[in-house]
Parts: C-alpha cells; sequence; structure tokens
C-alpha cells in the first residue's frame, strides 16, 4: 500500500526503527513508513501487498518485539532513502542499525526481508485501520493496494498490539 501524499505533520522528525522491530513503537508514525516504500520497485510493492499475516508471523513478531525492549534495542536514524531501491536495501539498513538486530530477528525464523515484508504488511494494515476515523488521512491510501486480508488481521488483534505498546507482559 503506498499513500500519494503522506501526512509529515502527524510524525516526528525520527523514523523509528519499529517498521523493522518494534512494529507497535511505529503506529504513530505510519505516514514515515509509507514513506519509505515509496521508492520500492513495483515487483516489492507488489509482495507487500500479498504477503499475508497469520498466527505464526504474529506470534514471531510479538516476541521479537517483546525480546527487542528486554535488550534495549531503540529507535535508530532515519533511512537514508537515496539507497533504498528495495526491500532487501530497506533490510540491510536496518540489519546495520544495531549488532543485536539479525541475530534476534533469526532467532525468530524471519530472514531481514521477511521481517521487513511482515511489519511493513502490519503498519499498512494499522494505517488502514487508523485512516478510518480521519477523512484526510484516507483520502491518502490507495485503496487498489491494501490487503483486506491483513486490514481484517490486524482488527482481530488490537487487544494484544494495544497491550505490547503499553509494555503490558
Amino acid at each position: 500500500m503506498t499513500t500519494s501524499n503522506p501526512r509529515p505533520s502527524r510524525v516526528s522528525s525520527t523514523w523509528l526503527f519499529a517498521v523493522w522491530l518494534v512494529f507497535a513503537a511505529l503506529l504513530p508514525h505510519a505516514a514515515i513508513a509509507q514513506a519509505a516504500t515509496q521508492g520500492l520497485s513495483d515487483t516489492d510493492k507488489q509482495q507487500i501487498k500479498d504477503y499475508n499475516l497469520n498466527e505464526d508471523v504474529f506470534g514471531r513478531l510479538l516476541a521479537a518485539t517483546k525480546e527487542a525492549r528486554t535488550q534495549g534495542i531503540h529507535s535508530q536514524a532515519n533511512p537514508d532513502p537515496s539507497k533504498v531501491h528495495s526491500l532487501d536495501d530497506l533490510a540491510t539498513q536496518a540489519m546495520a542499525g544495531d549488532p543485536r538486530i539479525a541475530p534476534l530477528i533469526k532467532k525468530y525464523g524471519f530472514t531481514p526481508r521477511e521481517f521487513m515484508l511482515a511489519n511493513i504488511a502490519l503498519v499498512n494494515a494499522a494505517i488502514v485501520v487508523q485512516s478510518r476515523n480521519d477523512p484526510a488521512m484516507s483520502k491518502s491510501i490507495d485503496q487498489s493496494k491494501v490487503n483486506m486480508a491483513n486490514v481484517a488481521f490486524y482488527e482481530s488483534h488490537q487487544e494484544q498490539i494495544a497491550a505490547l505498546m503499553r509494555g503490558d507482559k
């Protein structure tokens, strides 16, 4: 999913590493995550749309997020958009942010690329849900790129996501 006009006023100036690891912390910063995918190829964008969240992936994302908090892995600097031309480029920048990241996601059965796909798919679903209460944000969403199965999955797991955002165990 892409947006035609991300709303920078809704986000901080720092692009959180959370798009990769601490996805719950990213939700208020969703427009920046969307902007990061603008330079991706049509093939990568289609793979993001086609990626289907499921209980296994979600459980591993939750576990990785909780462990990242335990290890003290926090937000990193903005990715360099001039160096992001593919999901692999985005994953490479994410892994370079902290040497603990790659082993952590591997522990939970993710490749860097799949970790990116899963997180972006989840964030995209969150954006769609959030946009329902924001007409201006809703207008910026390209509905042809929305994976409604992921939106439904996100909606059915909002309580767990909210608990994670609060730092509940």
